[in-house]
């Protein structure tokens, strides 16, 4: 191995000290809060600057922690090997793989369109694809573990389970209305020789070289939205009463699910975004299903995805995928209120 190769792997002895960092961040935080800082334990602004100081970098460590090693994944997959995995495969069956193929491989508003064409012109079943559209953004890898790191096994796994099934169902539905006549008429004359990606030999320091470029890439691009996020819930955590948000968030109002998918579908925000908004508004007394409806509806339903199909897609088919996507949002938000 050469000095070039060697040097890839110098940042992963950083790997203890960022742990030691991330588990005792909050006392820290803690100390500079009422001890350096002096400030008053009881009131707003200290419970909203404690919850900002301490959740910043601690959600930036996490995601940076998470997107190295999901740069490493990814480095094994392409969307060529994903469009050869779901070649040929029955309905049912191909929306399945094809749900659980897009919590691992590589997807964003960017790359909407390659993959659809290259979906499509291979005779990849329309709701097939929209099982991988679905399950990409709204059940990604990062917000599973972000979620698994605020709020434990059980809420990632639910997130998780939730989303597979949305992605599934919808779909599902999706290829037996037969709705091929709202594709553009241009997408099937794409040859699928267009499509194809070189496949690359990467030995272990190029694999690690790539999780490097993703946490560059990916942390650069969110971490805007991530201060924005938790500033928002800061305020939330802070300042608002837990009575109001129980009772617009809660499980006695049967609008709230509803008003939380219309709220969410046309934000833009992603799951490092959002997730501390989820958090804060949980800690105040909102509901779980209430809240999981928000966030999905926020991350599998974006604004900017729905324009980018534009160009592939017919707005007859774009308002059934939202609208099919959303009822499933919704009767979720209804059965985890009505369990938990």
């Amino acid at each position: 191995m050469d000095k070039h190769h060697m040097r890839a792997f110098i940042p992963l002895l950083l790997l203890p000290a960022g742990a030691a960092l991330y588990f005792n961040l909050e006392r820290g935080v803690n100390y500079i809060v009422y001890s350096i800082m002096g400030m008053e334990r009881s009131s707003s602004l200290t419970e909203a600057l404690r919850f900002f100081m301490f959740e910043v970098p601690k959600v930036l460590m996490l995601l940076t922690f998470i997107v190295f090693f999901v740069g490493i994944l990814r480095s094994f997959f392409s969307p060529e090997k994903t469009r050869k995995a779901l070649e040929g495969k029955p309905l049912f069956v191909g929306n399945i793989m094809a749900s659980a193929l897009g919590i691992v491989t590589p997807f964003c508003s960017c790359s909407a369109i390659p993959l659809f064409l290259g979906f499509m012109e291979s005779g990849i079943p329309l709701g097939v694809t929209f099982s991988f559209l679905i399950a990409a953004p709204m059940i990604n890898e990062v917000a599973l573990v972000l979620l698994f790191g605020l709020f434990g096994w059980k809420t990632a796994l639910l997130y998780a389970g939730t989303g597979l099934f949305i992605a599934i169902a919808s779909g599902w539905i999706i290829g037996k209305l037969n709705l091929t006549r709202y594709v553009e008429e241009w997408v099937y004359e794409i040859k699928a020789g267009d499509m194809k990606l070189e496949e690359l030999r990467l030995n272990p320091a190029d694999r690690i070289n790539a999780g490097y470029a993703a946490v560059r890439e990916i942390v650069s691009r969110v971490w805007i939205y991530i201060v924005i996020g938790i500033g928002v819930g800061a305020g939330i955590h802070g300042y608002v009463p837990e009575n109001f948000m129980a009772s617009l968030m809660g499980k006695s109002a049967w609008w709230s699910i509803p008003a939380a998918v219309l709220i969410g579908v046309p934000m833009y925000s992603n799951a490092a975004g959002i997730i501390p908004i989820v958090q804060a508004l949980l800690e105040k007394g909102a509901s779980l299903g209430t809240t999981l409806a928000f966030m999905m509806s926020v991350i599998g339903l974006s604004l900017p995805e729905m324009i980018i199909l534009k160009k592939v897609l017919k707005l007859p088919l774009i308002f059934i995928f939202v609208g099919i996507v959303a009822t499933g949002i919704m009767l979720v938000g209804y059965l985890f209120n009505l369990i938990y």
